[in-house]
């Protein structure tokens, strides 16, 4: 996602330059489930001129309403839609990640200047007077200017440029699967996300493919898992039944509506500590190869497309080319870090509250409450980004 992203955007604003995509997989595909854009992301797709597309696919739910997972009360409602619209220039949407991947690898392709290399697994990088020189598992050498790694959580080039360790599980556990929606006729679910909050657990779910599936996460805390990495294991309804006990009848009938889960460990790591942990000489991160997000705010595809949209607008910003490349990308993690390392932070927290327990969740349920919309809106976040200056 944040390879195309970029790609696009660096076309876009340089169309003489010329751009490689080596992507691992024998073929561009995406699979997975769905993907909440905020105003923040959708802005960022009008930009590059794909609102057409997105609404082909997309669905552009009304409101958030927040519930109590147990006894299925509302604690608090967001208005989306029209509002979101008027406050923030662009709605609130809701993807297939398969639907959104389409959009922006047909984008990029109706670009021009962008070679597609599959099964290009990178080995190592290495520094040369030029620039970069890239060695994938093949042997094949590439030789360029500059090299974006946009290689998600378990990235390759972080491991090679900067040495990092790991990312660490944080005891969390997704189940995710897709339900008809023509199977909940009459439940709240065509047009809202719906959120419900429960002590060590929460549950999210919200129309897709135009609003005819339902996507479906429901994040309780285990064990670590043999390969935290993987984040596609088989997974059985038993399973997370027993994991998230008794819910509220209306989640419940969504539940039992999906046919399969799939399981993902949820692994992360700390918030981006500074431009220097995003851009290094000639190499940068992007998306969650730079700043992984837990899917507490739902802003992980959100921060990789507002990292490629800045990134072009700099770009377009240069003279001319050749680009001085390491003077860029620091500018550009200049300008970058202490938003994605906020987002980082408030996901956290947010995955905190969502599973509060005890006082913690009565205070929780009770500002809610009180607060409301003033509680759910993040005015830092869809307003944003902010372009560089």
């Amino acid at each position: 996602m944040a390879g195309l992203a970029a790609a696009l955007a660096m076309r876009r604003a340089q169309p003489a330059l010329q751009v490689a995509l080596l992507e691992q997989a024998d073929a561009f595909s995406e699979v997975g489930a769905g993907i909440q854009l905020g105003p923040n992301a959708v802005r960022v797709l009008r930009d590059w001129g794909l609102d057409d597309g997105l609404r082909a696919v997309a669905a552009y739910p009304s409101h958030l309403s927040v519930r109590d997972v147990r006894e299925g009360r509302e604690l608090g409602r967001l208005r989306l839609g029209e509002r979101a619209e008027q406050r923030y220039g662009a709605p609130y949407a809701t993807i297939h990640r398969a639907d959104l991947h389409r959009l922006l690898l047909d984008a990029v392709q109706a670009e021009g200047g962008v070679r597609c290399q599959l099964q290009a697994r990178l080995e190592t990088v290495q520094s040369t007077p030029a620039g970069v020189q890239v060695t994938t598992q093949d042997g094949a050498d590439w030789q360029a200017s500059a090299l974006l790694g946009c290689d998600g959580l378990w990235s390759r080039v972080r491991e090679q440029v900067w040495g990092d360790p790991a990312p660490a599980f944080s005891g969390h556990l997704a189940y995710r699967g897709m339900a008809r929606i023509a199977d909940l006729s009459g439940a709240e679910v065509a047009s809202a996300v719906g959120a419900w909050l429960g002590p060590r657990m929460h549950a999210v779910h919200y129309p897709v493919r135009g609003g005819e599936w339902l996507n479906v996460v429901v994040v309780v805390h285990g064990p670590r898992p043999a390969d935290p990495a993987g984040w596609d294991h088989q997974a059985h309804a038993q399973a997370l039944q027993a994991a998230v006990g008794r819910v509220a009848p209306d989640l419940q009938r969504v539940l039992q509506a999906v046919p399969s889960w799939r399981l993902w460990p949820l692994c992360g790591r700390s918030p981006v500590a500074g431009p220097h942990a995003m851009a290094r000489d000639n190499v940068a991160l992007l998306g969650d190869a730079a700043h992984p997000m837990r899917p507490y705010l739902a802003q992980g595809a959100a921060m990789a497309l507002e990292d490629a949209w800045v990134l072009g607008r700099l770009m377009a910003a240069a003279s001319s080319l050749p680009v001085d490349w390491p003077a860029l990308l620091q500018r550009w993690a200049a300008c970058r870090w202490r938003r994605c390392a906020w987002v980082q932070a408030r996901s956290q927290r947010n995955g905190t509250i969502f599973h509060a327990q005890g006082v913690l969740r009565w205070g929780r349920d009770t500002a809610m409450a009180w607060l409301g919309e003033r509680l759910l809106d993040v005015p830092r976040l869809y307003a944003g980004p902010p372009a560089p200056g």
